[in-house]
């Protein structure tokens, strides 16, 4: 299955931490905080003015952005889970 948001959506892969940290200490699902970053899937055309001009997109397919803690919308596809946040929700883009 394909996604394509949207507007001025953008699909992201969040990245995964590791199960255990660096003391040998496993974290259980329920105590880990939601990852803050992660991979720009697919983006949307972009969003419209007042006089109905595109305004392009400032992120793309490929770059590594930063997340709010929360916000957006969860799904899952073929087994990975996404995120779809408006490009506004975007903290920012990391090199």
């Amino acid at each position: 299955m394909k996604i394509q948001p949207l507007g001025d959506r953008v699909l992201v892969e969040p990245e995964k931490d590791s199960e255990t940290k660096k003391g040998g200490i496993i974290i259980p699902d329920s105590a880990k905080e939601k990852p803050m970053q992660g991979k720009v899937i697919a983006v949307g055309p972009g969003k419209r003015d007042d006089a109905g001009k595109l305004i392009a997109m400032s992120v793309k397919v490929g770059d590594k952005v930063l997340l709010p803690k929360y916000g957006g919308s969860e799904l899952k596809m073929d087994e990975k889970e996404y995120q779809i946040v408006r490009e506004d929700d975007i903290l920012g883009i990391i090199d």
